[in-house]
């Protein structure tokens, strides 16, 4: 009876981070990321609109108890299989796929820490930079960059202020890319 407990929990569970990262993925892909922010559309923008919110989200959760932090790495973890899936979907070849992984975990990694540091630091100039180098491919300063950096901080602000339950039940409340714009209550 107990393994059966334990089965259905997991399964809870698992329920429960496929509803969280679709909901980082759905957020990733709106249409608005890439006509108004200026994002790529290309596999590689996609990709770092995906890390950028997986990063965003485990960010949140890394900061609370020993079950908010679980969840962080099973989010990580879909991530990872995510990325494993569609290298094979891709055509990539079973040999080549633990060597890209490698680079897609080493690029995970790097991005979470410059968008760490960009978070830590006062203002918006910071992370602006990290989003213009990342994920418009620019080292230049764009004038995207600001406006995305804002609805960055608009994201964390929403995610912050999010209970921990309401991830626990599959939740993820984003405000929508408006350029950074406060959104409107019960968005």
């Amino acid at each position: 009876m107990l393994n059966l407990f334990r089965s259905l929990k997991r399964a809870k569970s698992r329920e429960t981070i496929e509803r969280l990262y679709g909901a980082i993925v759905a957020q990733s892909r709106r249409a608005e990321f890439y006509t108004d922010f200026g994002v790529p559309d290309t596999l590689e923008g996609r990709f770092e609109m995906v890390v950028l919110h997986t990063v965003l989200v485990c960010h949140r959760l890394k900061g609370g108890d020993d079950t908010a932090r679980a969840m962080s790495q099973e989010i990580f973890d879909a991530f990872a299989a995510d990325m494993d899936s569609t290298m094979r979907e891709l055509g990539v070849g079973d040999l080549t796929v633990p060597k890209k992984m490698k680079k897609i975990g080493a690029a995970f990694y790097g991005r979470a820490a410059a968008y760490d540091t960009a978070l830590a630091a006062p203002g918006n100039a910071l992370l602006a930079q990290a989003l213009a180098r990342n994920i418009l491919g620019t080292d230049e300063a764009s004038p995207r960059a600001e406006p995305f950096a804002a609805y960055v901080r608009a994201a964390v602000e929403r995610l912050e202020a999010t209970p921990f339950e309401t991830f626990a039940r599959g939740e993820l409340l984003l405000p929508p890319p408006e350029h950074g714009h406060a959104p409107e209550a019960g968005q």
